[in-house]
C-alpha cells in the first residue's frame, strides 16, 4: 500500500512530562501522580502510553489518539508471548501490577534446566 509511519523518540525531551507518563523526583516523592486521566498511587518513575499525530500539508500538527495502562498492549510483543504461558504475566508481585515481575537482563538469576527442557 506504500504506507509510511515515521516515529519519534521522547529520549532527552520533556514530552512523557507533558502527556503524563514520566513523573519527576518531586512528583514521586507526593505518593500521587496524575495518569490515565486519574490521580493514582505513585509506584515507578515512568509508565507506558502511545501517542498518534498526524501533520497536515500545511506543517499543523494534530494530537489524534493516545492509550495508557492496558490499552496499548497491541504493540508489545513480549505481552502478547506472555499472555500464552500458563502463569500469564504473573501479576502476583507486591504492587499487583504490570511492572512487577519486569527485570533488567542482568537481574534475574541463573537457572540450571534439565537439558531435555531445551531441545
Amino acid at each position: 500500500m506504500g504506507w509510511r509511519f515515521c516515529f519519534a523518540s521522547s529520549l532527552e525531551n520533556d514530552f512523557n512530562y507533558d502527556f503524563n507518563v514520566s513523573f519527576t523526583p518531586d512528583e514521586m516523592e507526593q505518593g500521587q501522580v496524575y495518569y490515565n486521566f486519574e490521580e493514582t498511587a505513585a509506584s515507578i518513575e515512568e509508565l507506558h502510553g502511545m501517542s498518534v499525530f498526524y501533520r497536515d500539508k500545511n506543517g499543523d500538527i494534530f494530537h489524534t489518539y493516545s492509550v495508557y495502562a492496558r490499552g496499548d498492549e497491541e504493540v508489545m510483543g513480549a505481552y502478547k508471548l506472555l499472555d500464552m504461558t500458563p502463569k500469564g504475566r504473573n501479576e502476583t508481585g507486591p504492587n499487583y501490577n504490570l511492572m512487577d515481575w519486569v527485570k533488567r537482563h542482568d537481574e534475574y538469576r541463573e537457572i540450571n534446566l534439565p537439558v531435555e527442557c531445551c531441545h
